[in-house]
């Protein structure tokens, strides 16, 4: 694997590395070793998956409150999409900075979501299938949200956004914590 940090303090994108043959390819998504040698959380407790049919739909912004904050390992099994995350822990250097990358199944990246980010996506495909592995069970009293065009982030996202939850849409304007 190939670890890369992204530019928002403790996020990586990592890029599994393929090895092809006549058959097809392998790579390794996950090697706890390799993690910790990045200082990166080696326990997820979970995994899960998401389809999504339609492109241009939007999924996020979402995050949990600690102490049941999670670690996200997101990549993307089946087309792509643009995966977002948003620094919302009040002492970063880069709070309340965004980042995007492409993640799909042609690239074999993964995002790296570190506790106390914000984290969504939007499909840049049909049925694109995303899988997250989390470092905390589910909580949903700890569950909440931001919307994806809160003017506090300013996130520029790659395609319009056709389709999205009334959760989703619903959630409160954020407000900024002191620093």
């Amino acid at each position: 694997m190939i670890f890369s940090p992204a530019p928002l303090a403790d996020a990586f994108v990592i890029e599994a590395q393929r090895r092809e043959d006549a058959r097809g390819w392998f790579a390794r998504t996950f090697c706890a070793q390799e993690f910790a040698q990045h200082g990166l959380p080696t326990e997820m407790v979970q995994t899960n998956m998401s389809l999504t049919r339609t492109a241009g739909t939007l999924r996020g912004m979402h995050y949990q409150l600690a102490p049941h904050a999670e670690d996200k390992l997101v990549r993307c099994v089946r087309g792509a999409i643009w995966d977002a995350i948003v620094d919302i822990r009040p002492r970063s250097p880069t709070y309340c900075r965004w980042f995007g990358v492409e993640l799909s199944e042609e690239n074999s990246r993964m995002l790296l979501v570190p506790k106390g980010f914000a984290h969504g996506f939007v499909t840049l495909s049909d049925d694109a299938a995303v899988t997250y592995q989390v470092s905390a069970f589910y909580a949903p009293q700890a569950e909440r949200g931001a919307r994806h065009d809160d003017p506090a982030f300013g996130i520029e996202w790659p395609v319009p956004v056709l389709d999205l939850s009334d959760k989703d849409r619903n959630w409160p304007d954020f407000v900024r914590g002191p620093r």
